[in-house]
């Protein structure tokens, strides 16, 4: 597989992103956001994010694949794989068949992430200066010297959260 996919997550301090199938917070610029970059590309999610959807329904406007082991597995609206190794051919097909140039995003879950990090060249991470009760995280970019920081966005505030957008390319 070509390494060619985008990491896009929003984290908390210790590089944590969800508690008991959810987001950890919800800020609202920052869906804003995701939505804006995501729109008209291609996203692939474990399960278990594809039932944090709100109604457990695809993502409008994207083309959402889910990973999955279990082979009965349904998503409505979504293109259901059961392996990494279905995932380059079917890449492969969906940026062929499109008139335009589609990107992939890798959003969620942590397990989803650590499987396909090695797969991402870049990588849009919403900092949250704050630390929640968590049991899902990704890989600290910051503590891997494969990648590195090529855009900061000043420190933005929504009700009590302070954060900023940090943009990271691979450089290996």
């Amino acid at each position: 597989m070509d390494r060619n996919m985008i990491l896009i997550f929003a984290v908390d301090n210790n590089w944590n992103i969800g508690y008991d199938g959810d987001l950890l917070y919800k800020i609202s610029e920052d869906l804003k956001r995701f939505r804006m970059i995501t729109e008209g590309n291609i996203i692939v999610m474990g399960r278990r994010t594809f039932e944090a959807l709100p109604d457990k329904k695809a993502l409008p406007n994207r083309t959402n694949i889910v990973l999955t082991k279990d082979k009965d597995y349904k998503a409505e609206g979504s293109i259901v794989i059961n392996s990494l190794e279905e995932l380059s051919p079917l890449l492969e097909k969906l940026k062929a068949s499109s008139n335009k140039e589609m990107e992939v995003f890798v959003i969620g879950g942590g397990n989803i992430a650590r499987q396909l990090i090695d797969y991402c060249d870049r990588a849009y991470i919403t900092k949250v200066f704050k630390s929640f009760p968590a049991d899902t995280l990704i890989p600290n970019l910051d503590l891997d010297e494969n990648w590195q920081i090529i855009n900061e966005s000043e420190v933005f505030t929504e009700g009590d959260m302070l954060f900023k957008y940090v943009d990271y390319v691979r450089v290996d």
